[in-house]
């Protein structure tokens, strides 16, 4: 743009766009820099190293989302792997057990006792037996209805609250699942349909249109907005394979384990 201006075919004021649109580039790049920093302490935080350590990323990557297994499998894997819901079964283990030994009031309770006893001899030589004492003692329940059956309606209702806490904990992981799962097919369907549909054509629109304007058959700010629109596709691109991975990182701490792949 400069270059045909100077030669008198070209307008300052396509420069001055040029300039701006650069700016504002610049202005968006300093807050992902400053965005990057933001997670980089957060992260050096849960490793428990200092905030301003460096955390190098690879040169290379792999572009390639990896499959994953069904969501009713998922489901199922859930299900035994989920350590949150094993505590919850172990509660109602406990209330169950809470239940069977209220009910056992309903019956006597029986205590038998023994002894022996050594006895000494009297002061005045005589010899005296030792003796045995049994003894047997019995608890009656009297008050069934009083005591014992709201005991017994006490304990089941701690029964039925614990089960339904595990219910609703584990919908709560199977929604977690489904919107993880969802998410994730949704963010790998959009890189493919950026990677191998849109950002191609958008290359292809930015070099056609910068053929035409070379030749005065397309104005600079056509250029530029074609441009800027592929900028913009590369970085969805990119924000919908970061979303792809991070919907991988929650399916594997909804599920409760790493083998979610096929």
């Amino acid at each position: 743009t400069r270059t045909k201006y100077e030669v008198g075919e070209g307008l300052q004021q396509d420069i001055l766009l040029a300039q701006l649109e650069l700016s504002n580039l610049l202005d968006q790049q300093l807050k992902l820099e400053g965005a990057r920093r933001n997670s980089v302490a957060k992260l050096n935080a849960l490793l428990d190293r200092a905030a301003n350590q460096p955390i190098r990323l690879p040169e290379e990557i792999t572009e390639e989302l990896p499959a994953i297994i069904s969501e009713n499998a998922l489901y199922q894997l859930a299900e035994h792997s989920r350590a949150l819901l094993a505590s919850k079964h172990e509660s109602i283990n406990a209330a169950q057990a809470r239940v069977d030994l209220a009910k056992k009031d309903f019956y006597p309770d029986f205590k038998l006792r023994a002894s022996y006893g050594f006895r000494r001899d009297n002061p005045t030589g005589i010899d005296r037996d030792d003796f045995l004492t049994l003894g047997l003692s019995m608890n009656v329940p009297i008050f069934l209805d009083r005591k014992q059956a709201k005991a017994v309606d006490q304990r089941n209702s701690e029964l039925m609250q614990q089960k339904y806490m595990l219910q609703d904990e584990w919908n709560n992981v199977r929604a977690q699942i489904s919107q993880n799962y969802s998410d994730f097919q949704r963010a790998t369907e959009q890189t493919i349909l950026f990677k191998t549909g849109i950002i191609p054509q958008a290359k292809q629109t930015v070099a056609s249109m910068l053929v035409g304007y070379q030749v005065n058959k397309v104005d600079f700010l056509n250029l530029v907005r074609s441009q800027i629109t592929l900028l913009n596709h590369e970085l969805q691109y990119w924000s919908a394979f970061a979303e792809a991975n991070q919907a991988l990182a929650n399916l594997t701490a909804a599920v409760g384990k790493e083998e979610i792949y096929e």
